[in-house]
């Protein structure tokens, strides 16, 4: 029956050629992936006569190679017989006049050998292809591969993938109050979903298993050229473009081809055109439509479509950014309900008052040496008001709010990462031993060829006597290690020279305008230096962060891990220590070190004979931190996030199409149709390179939003706002401007998961440090409580500020032409010191101590108490949902229950062949041939049987 089935099924329904061109030119076979290369040769003269050699026939437009024969003639004639033939080496289609050519340059002809003998090899490997004329005299051309049924079954089966089959059961739905609850917000958020195919029935769900020909009766199979999806089909060729070899320079795949240029690139089809006129309806147009345009922002994301389009990995990945998105909703709220409390309180804000009343007069100590003048403390008003915003007693809250948030986020997320495992078929998916890499591969042939003195024309032998246990050693290794080791220590220590130059800046700069003429230009130095200061630190940031990643590349590239996912992994840690670096490093500056080595009137640290080290604003360096962390934020979100992913896509699609139209002649080819092919329109999309880049902006943003929110409450805001876009944009990119990617499996995000574990964790550490050292809270705190003598905040400022006589000015620091230089005897300066009629004056006071002390303090119990809470949530909240455990476990019980039937049904039809043979053993010779066919049908079928029965039933 099997047999039948697959036979009778060889010829059967096939897709119709489109002319969309997803499917092979003069044949139905549909094209699973694509490989596309430049090529350059000179005609060769004709005799004088022959004339130029033109096609004769529609034949010659292309090569058509199957597994059994060439050309477009013999493929027909080889689809009817269903034979398999050696490849005959024909110098080209029969009846077709044959263009003689001139010899090739040396690379060139090495990169057509290469390709004649990889693409030889994929005939080998059961693959079938189609090759364009190189009839010109360069120009670019393609090769579309189809995967036909018997490759594909093989290679699945290889992969284990997981198929649905004939069997379904029902999804048990939790009961109560959550199922009220569930069907109130689908009723409310109808408007909000995409407009999506949606399975008929959501209560049931096809029980899934890894796919085996020799159970092939287990499965659904309708159609055999639609029971593997467009997604599968290219991820199974893919496997088999990266294992296939070639002898030639030790190319172990298509990766090292493209590499060496022998291929320009390799990528599975688009379904067709996103936007047109036709009706023809298709994924890619259905997620463009649905997704990918900034005019439906307001609805969710059709995850489980784009999971069928471009896999299980990026379906991660849009799930996590969609996950992330939403719960930035409630704490966008919280971060304008503190923000609006700090604009409410203002005004009863005593400190602010204080420092405002200009009959308090507290003279305060020049800012500068000798061109800076005593000045009054309520001429820093309006930075004293701006900083209440920040630095409040509500900031204290929403930084427990938001590490219980981030920790609150890791825990959904993992909830829904085992729900969408479970519904993707993704619960059984093991750790699959990856294919060493292409480059470790050779790498390690270079060391054998190396130790054992062989020439590369033994070089294929070695190639194949490779064991699994020789690897390269830490010996071998020595040489990256110590290159990453440098030039991230060379890198880290460059951002942090980035950091100083623009202190540099910002304190020259102070200098400079202290000279001037000008009182508004004096009045607002500190406005134009921090702003300028801030704008500088933000394009050095943004042109590190692109050396950084390149960088990172490089590094990993040298070091030589063995497989895909080390390469991954080892790229992500080291991009993200310098990206991090770079992002922070000029913030944690501003937050932790700024101000607090400027020393004290009369003692004050230079830098550079005699520039001052800078000091905080009157109102504290919390306002400045805000304003170093909203710009650089913004910046990078608007700038790099947004106009770098829309520009430089288009730049390089741009340069690209001007390279082509430069190497391809302008000749008319009759041959090729008018109306481009998807493969042609694929080509000119930008290659996809990875989710990298977009986990570490968003990995990035993560951080801004959580380490510094203490300083900075609208920063969920602003994140809330860049991500609505940031959705769309990413899928505006992946639907409409890159090549289609290759298709992965994955259960996880992997590493970013952990370092978004890190982050969590270190923004507790952070905040309880910025609230306890940057901002005025503990301060403020201790004077209420243990200073004040009536238990209010009246009379703080006159406690923060310190005496210092001027007449302990250095010599040649005075101000000069100062007119309150006679009536001026102490000014103040912001500092618990004792004043100068003390016995130990300038020395730190009694409350220094008692305030530092209090500052220790509370980081301590605030890092115990925020880290015990999220450990509390973290238990509270279930890694997998309840109702997904039990349908996992119901699902291993449906599987044994279906085998058991299946294998049973089989055994009756066993006991009907021999019941049957029994009644027709009387029938003489014609029995006698019944009964031995169906006794070898029996014995076929009863092997069969039992061992997969066995088998199926222990691993079962």
């Amino acid at each position: 029956i099997i047999n039948n089935y697959l036979d009778g099924t060889q010829g059967g329904a096939v897709d119709k050629a489109s002319p969309g061109g997803k499917h092979f030119r003069h044949s139905k076979r549909k094209v699973d992936y694509v490989l596309a290369y430049h090529y350059r040769k000179r005609f060769a003269r004709h005799p004088p006569g022959a004339g130029s050699p033109e096609p004769t026939h529609g034949s010659a437009s292309l090569a058509l190679v199957s597994n059994g024969g060439t050309g477009k003639g013999r493929a027909e004639l080889q689809q009817q017989d269903g034979g398999q033939r050696a490849l005959p080496e024909l110098p080209g289609p029969p009846g077709v006049e044959v263009i003689e050519l001139g010899p090739l340059d040396a690379l060139e002809e090495e990169k057509r050998m290469q390709r004649e003998e990889y693409e030889h090899n994929l005939l080998q490997a059961g693959l079938e292809i189609e090759k364009d004329p190189e009839n010109k005299s360069q120009g670019l051309s393609f090769v579309r591969i189809h995967a036909p049924w018997q490759v594909l079954s093989r290679e699945a089966e290889f992969l284990k993938i997981k198929m649905p089959t004939k069997k379904m059961y029902e999804i048990t739905e939790e009961g109560g109050i959550l199922k009220k609850l569930n069907e109130i917000w689908c009723k409310l958020t109808e408007p909000l979903q995409p407009q999506v195919p949606q399975q008929e029935n959501t209560n049931m769900k096809s029980l899934s298993y890894p796919f085996s020909r020799e159970k092939i009766y287990l499965y659904n199979i309708k159609d055999k050229d639609t029971f593997f999806d467009n997604a599968t089909r290219s991820r199974i060729v893919r496997e088999i473009l990266k294992r296939t070899s070639t002898k030639a320079r030790n190319s172990m795949g298509i990766s090292t081809l493209i590499a060496n240029n022998v291929y320009d690139a390799a990528y599975p089809l688009h379904d067709g055109e996103y936007e047109g006129q036709n009706d023809d309806m298709n994924d890619r147009k259905l997620l463009y439509r649905e997704w990918a345009r900034y005019g439906v922002f307001y609805k969710f994301q059709p995850v489980d479509l784009i999971r069928k389009y471009f896999g299980e990995k990026i379906g991660l990945y849009f799930a996590w950014l969609g996950l992330y998105t939403e719960f930035l909703i409630p704490s966008s709220v919280v971060g304008i309900i503190v923000f609006l409390y700090g604009c409410i309180t203002i005004e009863s804000d005593i400190p602010s008052k204080e420092m405002c009343d200009q009959r308090n007069a507290f003279t305060m100590c020049p800012l500068c040496d000798k061109f800076c003048d005593y000045w009054n403390l309520s001429s820093a008003c309006a930075t004293a008001r701006a900083s209440h915003l920040f630095d409040n007693p509500a900031t204290v809250f929403f930084s427990i709010f938001m590490a219980l948030w981030a920790t609150m986020f890791l825990e959904q997320w993992k909830r829904l990462q085992m729900r969408l495992s479970y519904f993707w078929d993704l619960t059984g998916l093991e750790e699959e031993e990856e294919h060493a890499r292409p480059e470790y591969e050779t790498k390690l042939l270079q060391k054998k060829l190396k130790n054992k003195n062989i020439t590369t024309e033994n070089s294929d032998k070695v190639r194949c006597n490779l064991d699994e246990r020789e690897k390269l050693t830490c010996s071998d290794r020595m040489p990256g290690y110590a290159a990453n080791f440098g030039l991230i220590l060379f890198m880290i220590m460059l951002t942090f020279s980035a950091v100083f130059g623009v202190i540099v800046y910002r304190i020259t700069t102070a200098a400079a305008l202290s000279f001037s003429t000008s009182e508004t230009t004096k009045s607002n130095v500190r406005v134009t230096v921090t702003a300028t200061a801030v704008i500088i630190n933000l394009v050095v940031i943004l042109m590190l962060d692109e050396i950084y990643g390149a960088v990172a590349k490089w590094l990993t590239e040298i070091e030589v891990p063995r497989t895909e996912k080390t390469f991954e992994e080892r790229l992500i840690l080291k991009a993200f220590l310098l990206k991090f670096v770079n992002s922070y490093a000029s913030i944690f500056y501003v937050a932790f070190f700024k101000g607090r080595f400027v020393g004290r009137p009369g003692h004050y640290v230079y830098v550079f004979d005699g520039y001052r080290m800078e000091e905080c604003a009157p109102g504290g360096c919390l306002m400045e931190l805000c304003i170093q962390l909203s710009i650089i934020m913004l910046g990078k979100q608007l700038i790099q996030n947004n106009l770098f992913e829309i520009g430089i896509p288009k730049l390089k699609k741009f340069f690209r199409k001007l390279k082509d139209e430069r190497t391809e002649p302008r000749v008319m080819d009759t041959n090729q149709s008018k109306d481009p092919q998807q493969w042609d329109l694929d080509y000119i999309l930008e290659p996809f390179t990875g989710l990298t880049p977009e986990y570490m902006e968003m990995i990035i943003q993560f951080g801004f939003v959580t380490l510094f929110v203490a300083s900075f409450p609208l920063a969920p805001l602003f994140a809330l706002l860049n991500n609505i876009i940031e959705v769309r944009l990413d899928a505006k990119k992946f639907v409409t401007e890159l090549r289609r990617p290759d298709t992965v499996r994955a259960k996880d995000i992997g590493i970013w998961y952990n370092i978004l574990s890190g982050i969590g964790k270190l923004s507790v550490i952070i905040n309880a440090f910025v609230i306890a050292v940057t901002s005025d809270f503990i301060p403020r705190l201790m004077y209420q409580y243990a200073y004040s003598q009536n238990g209010t905040m009246h009379g703080f400022i006159n406690h923060t500020l310190s005496y210092f006589n001027v007449s302990h000015l250095k010599a040649g620091t005075q101000p000069e032409n100062s007119p309150f230089a006679q009536d001026v005897l102490f000014c103040r300066f912001k500092d618990y010191r004792e004043p100068p009629w003390s016995q130990n004056p300038y020395e730190f006071s009694k409350q220094y101590w008692a305030v530092l002390s209090a500052r220790l303090a509370f980081v301590i119990l605030f890092q115990n108490l925020v880290m015990f809470l999220s450990v509390l949530v973290d238990w509270m909240i279930p890694d997998i949902p309840k109702d997904i455990s039990e349908q996992i476990k119901k699902e291993k019980s449906v599987l044994v229950d279906f085998f058991l039937k299946e294998e049973h049904e089989k055994l009756k039809l066993i006991e009907s062949f021999l019941t049957r043979d029994k009644q027709e053993c009387k029938s003489g010779t014609k029995g006698e041939r019944f009964r031995a066919a169906s006794f070898c049908q029996f014995n076929r079928s009863q092997k069969g049987s039992f061992a997969s029965f066995s088998s199926q039933h222990t691993e079962v």
